[in-house]
């Protein structure tokens, strides 16, 4: 089978599997589709990825927009903008998967110290470097969510989804600009992150349950074990490619 068809199916399996858990926790497609995309043909990431991140969040939106944290978003993006342009050099200059290791690393740190009831404040100095974090990782692997999931772990679900939905819409529009900037989103990039909305819709479209479960008071617990999984995946897939 050619690279398309093995995009279409095995990457759009894992795409909409991905939605199905984002469409629930907030975040979490990346963990997912990153690393069977990027084995499937490692020429189209992180562009392919960012096409999705960007389309997703939407429908998000759509039905949840007046629970954004606005001002947090606002925080998030301005530690974003420089953390994507180093993101974007990476991408050029330095080892992807090196930068894989290290951020697997502080998300597991992270997750560790949240998890035994250490309190992560919610103000504009731990966005900002939650964001300026993510746009690192995010634009140069595709996978820039948990940062800013365990900042609002303790928030509710509505406002967790809303808020990360918009962070994210503009986040993928901002990484797709500097790797633009810097020669990496090839026209297949675009293409492939368009074969993939299809299965992308499916996975949101049948999230609902998974969303009305998590809203009962789990949505904490599903935040760090996404968080957690998306560490090790990432580790996993930086040591071993």
């Amino acid at each position: 089978m050619t690279d398309e068809v093995l995009i279409l199916f095995i990457g759009g399996a894992a795409v909409f599997v991905g939605a199905v858990v984002q469409g629930g926790v907030g975040f979490g497609l990346g963990l997912v589709a990153v690393p069977v995309l990027v084995l499937l043909d490692p020429a189209v990431m992180p562009g392919a990825i960012q096409v999705v991140n960007l389309t997703l969040p939407l429908f998000t939106l759509a039905a949840e927009w007046r629970r954004v944290d606005w001002r947090g978003v606002g925080f998030a993006i301005l530690g974003r903008l420089p953390g994507s342009v180093i993101g974007g050099l990476i991408v050029v200059y330095i080892s992807v998967y090196t930068l894989g290791v290290l951020a697997g690393v502080m998300v597991l740190v992270a997750v560790g110290l949240t998890a035994r009831a250490v309190s992560l404040p919610r103000n504009g100095v731990t966005i900002t470097t939650a964001g300026f974090v993510s746009g690192i990782t995010g634009t140069a692997t595709g996978i820039g969510g948990p940062p800013i999931a365990l900042i609002y772990q303790t928030a509710k679900g509505p406002e967790i989804r809303a808020t990360l939905a918009m962070y994210f819409c503009l986040s993928a529009a901002q990484s797709l600009v500097i790797l633009a900037l810097v020669d990496h989103l090839p026209a297949r990039a675009l293409t492939a992150g368009a074969t993939l909305l299809v299965p992308m819709i499916a996975g949101f479209l049948v999230s609902g349950p998974l969303r009305r479960y998590l809203d009962g008071g789990k949505v904490r617990v599903a935040v760090l074990a996404v968080a957690s999984l998306s560490a090790l995946i990432l580790i996993v897939q930086s040591l071993t490619v």
